[in-house]
């Protein structure tokens, strides 16, 4: 199930993103512009379709995993091959663009 998580998830939240996976990890798409993500498809593409009706903006949206029970973030996505804004694979490249979407995933998704 796609949640779009704009304050810190809840344990249920994450819970439902999880079946996905068997909870192993969590697809995200991350809006870097709007500070929230969505979460939970089997896709990222899926958490970026739920992210775009929501109001954001494709260029601003990134794929990345989380893994919950080591707190890991991964960079890899279909969704990140964009050579108009030079990322050219499906790891984010850019280190700034990568510690701000870790930083989003971390205050979104890591219970305080």
């Amino acid at each position: 199930m796609i949640h779009i998580i704009r304050e810190p998830a809840t344990p249920e939240q994450i819970a439902a993103m999880a079946l996905a996976f068997d909870a192993l990890f969590i697809k995200l798409a991350v809006d870097v512009e709007r500070d929230i993500l969505a979460g939970g498809g089997e896709l990222h593409a899926d958490c970026e379709a739920a992210l775009l009706e929501d109001g954001s903006q494709q260029e601003n949206i990134w794929g990345a995993d989380w893994y919950p029970a080591t707190g890991e973030v991964a960079f890899e996505a279909l969704i990140n091959i964009r050579p108009r804004q030079q990322n050219y694979g499906m790891e984010i490249q850019d280190q700034r663009l990568r510690a701000k979407i870790e930083a989003t995933v971390r205050r979104l998704m890591e219970a305080e």
